[in-house]
């Protein structure tokens, strides 16, 4: 899953770098950076096929880990949580954005400090609660492929999904992002695999994570 990653994030960062180092932002220049996010898109999606088959078909015993105090829900319980939660997701996401412009406009706090800090903090507080909860009951494995799994989800099918998705419906959309932007995601990819390749953590990888995350976060005030 961390070396998949790797390959996301590179595939993300192609695009921008494409349209960051040509001196001429012609038409033409435009239309091939459209055309690299369209294979680029389609190839993250492939990956993604694949990653799910080896995931859950192939080698779905890497991926197992049974603890007899946990208690499994039926395929149509787990179904309807599902969708309940889906459609409580949503209609919070949709209040939270609507009240970004007052937020901006009331506390002079800048956009990106939103988008890249307390939409995504906000966002995933369950994911985050479920990791530490893992953590604690010494299953590092099972909250690793948590937070990594939910980055592949956004790198490898949500972002290409929607590329393609314009290409199809005539709205087009690239994979190019900004520069710190690409720049920060890429560094935390790396940082995080530097951290979690030995198998093994402790405080002090969990101190220079929070000092990473720290450090590239965007200033709050425009």
């Amino acid at each position: 899953m961390a070396s998949l990653m790797v390959i996301a994030s590179a595939s993300l960062i192609v695009p921008s770098a494409l349209y960051a180092i040509s001196g001429s932002k012609s038409i033409e220049h435009d239309q091939n950076v459209l055309t690299l996010s369209h294979i680029t898109a389609i190839i993250l999606l492939i990956l993604y096929v694949v990653f799910l088959y080896f995931q859950t078909r192939s080698h779905a015993h890497l991926f197992k880990e049974e603890d007899p105090e946990d208690k499994e829900l039926d395929p149509w319980s787990a179904s309807a949580v599902l969708i309940l939660a889906t459609l409580g997701v949503t209609v919070c996401s949709d209040n939270l954005v609507d009240s970004i412009d007052g937020v901006v406009e009331s506390l002079n706090i800048s956009r990106p400090f939103i988008g890249l800090i307390i939409v995504p903090i906000v966002g995933n507080a369950g994911e985050y609660v479920a990791a530490v909860s893992m953590s604690r009951r010494d299953k590092l494995d099972f909250a690793i492929s948590l937070v990594v799994g939910s980055t592949l989800q956004i790198a490898l099918f949500v972002t290409p999904f929607l590329v393609i998705v314009g290409w199809i419906i005539n709205r087009p959309m690239t994979l190019m992002f900004d520069i710190f932007e690409t720049a920060v995601f890429s560094l935390a990819v790396l940082v995080v695999n530097y951290l979690v390749q030995d198998g093994r953590t402790n405080y002090f990888a969990g101190a220079l994570l929070i000092g990473t995350y720290v450090d590239n976060s965007p200033l709050p005030v425009d």
